[in-house]
C-alpha cells in the first residue's frame, strides 16, 4: 500500500510538531515545511492554527498559503484544517469589533463565542453525521479536546454542501466539517487522545 505524502505548513504559527507526530503514527510521510511547491505537491495539506484569526491569516497570506488552499481544494486536493486553521477556511472573523477576511472555501463568519466560561478549554463531545468520514468508527459520546474563544455559530450554510459535525458550549457551534477535499476540525485531534488519532487516521485513509 502506497504512503501518503503530507506537507504540515509552517507559517510561523501552531503546534506544528505535535501535529507532524500524530500525523507520523498513522503512516503518512509527513514534512512540516513553508515550501509551497511541496506543499501544492503533497498527497495531503495541514494547516494547523493557534492564537488569533487575523494574525494567523496574515502569517499564511504572507507565505502563499491562502492561495495554495484554494488552488488545491479547486483541484480536488485534500486539505485539513486545525483549530484557527479550521477558522481562517470561513468566510471572515471578527475578533473585537475587527472583521478579518478568511480563506473563503467555507461559507460563515467565525465570533466570539457566547458562555460564561470563555474560552472554551477541555474535553466535550461532538454530534457528528451518520455519513461522516472522519468520525467513522467511533462512538457516540466520543471526547475531543477544545481550546479557543472563538466559534463559528451557524450550520445551515454549511450544510448545504458537506458534512458538518457540531458541539455545544454556551450554545451549538462547528466542531467539524468535511466539504469536498476539505476537512476541517475546531477540536485539537493530536491532543485528543486515541480519538483524534482515529480522526487523523479516517483522514490519512482518504489520501491512499
Amino acid at each position: 500500500m502506497r504512503t501518503p505524502r503530507v506537507v504540515v505548513l509552517d507559517y510561523g504559527s501552531g503546534n506544528l510538531r505535535s501535529a507532524e507526530r500524530a500525523l507520523a503514527r498513522t503512516g503518512a510521510d509527513v514534512e512540516v515545511t513553508a515550501d509551497l511547491d511541496a506543499a501544492r505537491e503533497a498527497d495531503g495539506l495541514v494547516v494547523p492554527g493557534v492564537g488569533a484569526f487575523a494574525a494567523c491569516m496574515a502569517a499564511i497570506t504572507d507565505v502563499g498559503g491562502h492561495s495554495l488552499v484554494r488552488e488545491r481544494l479547486a483541484a480536488d486536493r485534500p486539505v485539513l484544517g486545525i483549530c484557527v486553521g479550521m477558522q481562517v477556511m470561513f468566510e471572515r472573523g471578527d475578533e473585537h469589533g475587527v472583521v478579518t477576511e478568511g480563506i473563503g472555501v467555507l461559507p460563515g463568519e467565525v465570533r466570539r463565542l457566547t458562555a460564561e466560561r470563555v474560552p472554551h478549554m477541555g474535553w466535550n463531545t461532538v454530534a457528528p453525521p451518520p455519513d461522516s468520514v472522519l468520525f467513522d468508527g467511533l462512538d457516540d459520546g466520543t471526547r475531543f479536546y477544545f481550546v479557543h474563544s472563538y466559534a463559528v455559530g451557524t450550520v445551515d450554510r454549511l450544510r448545504e454542501t458537506g458534512r458538518v459535525t457540531v458541539t455545544e458550549h454556551g450554545g451549538p457551534f462547528v466542531a467539524a466539517v468535511e466539504q469536498g477535499a476539505l476537512a476541517v476540525t475546531q477540536f485539537h485531534p493530536e491532543k485528543s487522545g486515541d480519538a483524534g488519532a482515529t480522526v487523523l487516521a479516517n483522514w490519512v485513509e482518504t489520501l491512499r
